[in-house]
């Protein structure tokens, strides 16, 4: 899982993006929100998630071009934004918080490489016959600390980046590519649907 999660993917495009620009506490909530759609995942597998996906196929299709459509509006927003941005106080709003995480959260949702992952390559890692209420736990706690570790580095040291970037008056940059980086993940996830 923690291989998986250091892959560069959208998920890792978004915490990146939204620690760059909005600070470290956005992207760890974005990391919140993807650990939250894996851990979703992991129930679903554990309930016969192939059954449900092959049920729901269509509405995992939609979600994906929902998800897609948020990160275009939301990088495009971004690239447009003309507030200074202040990594600092910029991003402890409840409202932001909760908005990064729910953009970890969809994306996560709205991921073919997680859906396939959990559909069909972790029935080979466990064996769901036999799976009980501690093997559920300690499944969680692997996922929360091995995906949620990750993408917490990877907040960690977009931040970093951004805060030394910023310091020297490159802010609309920043913006810019993280907002790219946002577009170029919505559209991935829309094209790849």
């Amino acid at each position: 899982m923690a291989a998986l999660a250091l892959v560069p993917s959208t998920s890792v495009a978004l915490v990146v993006a939204r620690s760059s620009s909005a600070g470290f506490l956005n992207g760890s909530a974005v990391a919140a929100g993807i650990v939250a759609g894996d851990l979703v995942f992991v129930f679903l597998a554990v309930l016969g998630m192939a059954a449900l996906a092959e049920v729901a196929g269509s509405f995992f299709l939609i979600l994906r071009y929902l998800a897609g459509a948020y990160l275009i509006w939301f990088g495009i927003s971004l690239i447009r934004s003309k507030a200074s941005l202040q990594l600092e106080d910029s991003g402890r709003s409840a409202s932001k918080l909760s908005a990064s995480f729910l953009s970890g959260l969809f994306l996560t949702l709205g991921d073919l490489k997680a859906i396939f992952f959990y559909a069909s390559l972790f029935p080979a890692f466990v064996d769901l016959a036999t799976i009980g209420a501690m093997d559920i736990a300690i499944i969680a706690v692997i996922t929360i600390v091995a995906v949620g570790g990750v993408k917490l580095g990877y907040a960690y040291f977009a931040g970093v980046v951004a805060s030394f970037v910023i310091n020297h008056r490159a802010e609309h940059a920043v913006k810019v590519a993280a907002g790219g980086l946002m577009v170029g993940a919505g559209s991935y996830l829309i094209a790849n649907a």
